[in-house]
């Protein structure tokens, strides 16, 4: 189950760099902390509102295939 979640994981870096082109690979390293943790970093990076961006992501994501 872990490597399963290290690869969704991967995709889901790549997938937010591609959308969030701003976004450094040392930025995306943040993906290895809690939810909360990782919306903080995003919000500060990207200049966006947790809802907000919550809900960007969301949608963005829903519409890719993981």
């Amino acid at each position: 189950m872990e490597l399963q979640l290290e690869a969704t994981k991967n995709i889901i870096k790549g997938k937010l760099k591609e959308k969030f082109g701003e976004l450094t690979n040392d930025d995306l390293k943040m993906l290895e902390g809690t939810n909360e943790q990782i919306i903080g970093k995003l919000e500060k990076k990207l200049g966006k509102e947790g809802d907000d961006l919550l809900n960007e992501i969301n949608d963005w994501l829903q519409s890719k295939t993981l």
